[in-house]
């Protein structure tokens, strides 16, 4: 069964959600064919992993630079194992939740300003964790 929390619904950990990854047409295939690969953790603000969102909206902008009509949103169900939430800029463990503690997916809540867009986030540290359920056009039924 496919779960769908709201925004700020705090996940519960070993359950499965509905989230979203906004990306390009050619990284959509990309990923469809060959799975996702994680971020570097040197430039990610969670550290290394794969960003998702249950904000359908905030996927939609990504990847930025992009014009509309070359994104997509992949519609992915994630298996978010043991959650840590990061709710602040410097969190002791924004980098660490998952190679000192053991976490497999931090989320960022909504509304603590560690994002630009100031939505929600999760960072999933295995990519394994994460099946792509289907591939949509950023369109006005999208947003």
């Amino acid at each position: 069964m496919d779960n769908f929390l709201d925004t700020g619904e705090h996940p519960e950990d070993q359950r499965t959600y509905v989230m979203f990854h906004g990306t390009s047409i050619e990284a959509a295939e990309m990923i469809k064919k060959n799975g996702f690969t994680p971020s570097r953790a040197d430039i990610s603000m969670l550290g290394a992993g794969v960003y998702v969102t249950r904000d359908i909206q905030k996927a939609c902008n990504y990847p930025p630079g992009v014009s509309k009509s070359k994104r997509r949103v992949l519609k992915v169900r994630v298996d978010v194992g043991k959650v840590k939430i990061i709710d602040k800029q410097d969190h002791p463990m924004q980098k660490t939740w998952h190679t000192e503690h053991g976490y497999d997916t931090a989320w960022v809540p909504p509304g603590v300003n560690m994002v630009e867009s100031n939505r929600q986030e999760n960072c999933v540290y295995d990519p394994t964790r994460i099946k792509v359920m289907e591939v949509m056009k950023v369109n006005k039924k999208t947003m």
